[in-house]
Formats: C-alpha cells, sequence, structure tokens
C-alpha cells in the first residue's frame, strides 16, 4: 500500500483557514516565484480556488513536484470540496479523490472525473488505497485530516509553514483530541515565504 500523507499549507500558529474558511496569505507563495511546479504547464486550481497557476520558488517547485508526482490519490472533506467545487473535476495532483461526506456527489457533477463519496475516514483510506495502489494517498488536512490521523492511519504528517499569525479559525488538525507522537523532521526545505515539512508518524 501507498504511504498515506496528512497535508496542507499552515500558518505558524496551526491554522489551514480562518473561520469563515478564508486563506488568506497562505497560499501566495503558491503563485509568487518563478518556477512552475510542473514542466508541461500548471493545473488552473489551486486549494482556495483561484484558478491561478501555480509558479514557485525554484526550492519549493522541486519539493512539491516530487511529492504531487508520487500522489494516486487525495482524500478530503466534505467542506473542502464544497469550497472549491472539487476543483472542477481536476485535482492538484493524482487521478482520484475520496470524499468524506454523509452526503452523497451532487448530481450531474462532472461524471467522468473518479471522485467516490464515502461516509467514514476508514472507509476513504480503504478506497483510496484501492484507487492508488503502490502511489501515495494524500490527505487534506482539517477535521477529516485529524479525525485519520486519530485513528492511526496516517504515516506522515507534511506541513508548509507560512510565516503568518491567524490567531484563530480552522486548524490544522482538526479538533483531534489526545496527544500524538511524531518522530523528528526527516524534510526540513526553506522556501520563499514557506517552510516544509515532514515528520513520520510514531507508532
Amino acid at each position: 500500500m501507498g504511504t498515506v500523507i496528512m497535508h496542507s499549507v499552515a500558518s505558524l500558529d496551526g491554522f489551514i483557514a480562518d473561520g469563515n474558511d478564508d486563506v488568506g496569505p497562505l497560499h501566495d507563495w503558491y503563485f509568487s516565484g518563478d518556477t512552475p511546479i510542473t514542466e508541461g504547464g500548471d493545473r488552473q486550481y489551486d486549494h482556495s480556488g483561484t484558478g491561478s497557476a501555480f509558479r514557485v520558488s525554484k526550492a519549493s517547485a522541486e519539493y512539491v513536484r516530487s511529492m504531487w508526482e508520487a500522489i494516486g490519490a487525495i482524500v478530503m472533506g466534505r467542506t473542502l470540496f464544497d469550497l472549491v467545487n472539487g476543483w472542477e473535476g481536476r485535482p492538484p495532483a493524482g487521478d482520484h479523490v475520496v470524499v468524506v461526506s454523509h452526503r452523497p456527489k451532487p448530481e450531474g457533477w462532472h461524471p467522468e472525473a473518479s471522485y467516490h463519496f464515502v461516509d467514514d475516514v476508514a472507509a476513504a483510506i480503504e478506497k483510496a488505497q484501492e484507487l492508488a495502489g503502490e502511489r501515495t494517498i494524500g490527505v487534506n488536512a482539517g477535521e477529516v485530516g485529524g479525525q485519520i490521523l486519530a485513528a492511526g492511519l496516517v504515516d506522515e504528517v507534511a506541513m508548509d509553514v507560512v510565516p503568518v499569525v491567524f490567531g484563530s479559525g480552522k486548524r490544522y488538525f482538526g479538533s483531534i483530541n489526545g496527544q500524538h507522537q511524531l518522530e523528528d523532521p526527516h524534510v526540513v526545505i526553506q522556501g520563499d515565504r514557506v517552510l516544509h515539512l515532514k515528520f513520520n508518524v510514531r507508532r
């Protein structure tokens, strides 16, 4: 099975958006560099749904490119799906998306896209593993990501830390309870206005 990586951009105090789901300056680094993430031109939908092309610093491009190329499936919550309208059926990475939701896929929504709706986080990871095979499963941080971590189903935590303090908002780990130990970071890459970190989850 592929590695399960929980990932998102976060403020220094651990928020992925404010209380109104606005990411503010968290994603500015995606569009402020001179290097495209993908060689053939980037997909047009970022996590905030602005539709701008990704251009980052060289250090960030190498890191993000290798991570995105490894992803076979993404697991996301219904809130993010609704906010970005599922990236219009074209996820920024991977070929498949699993949405954790008690509501079904909107009727008639991009029937050509490999999007699968399940109502349980364990079932979501199982479906993503089936779809991704040996490739990586990317789990979006937030409430669903925190539930998947709490269930012991996350192998790595990846954070793109931006030098801004939000003070309040939507937490990277959601409303997770209890302590969860991580190993020392095995990836530390400084980009332009972002620090890329990766931690293995301690078993």
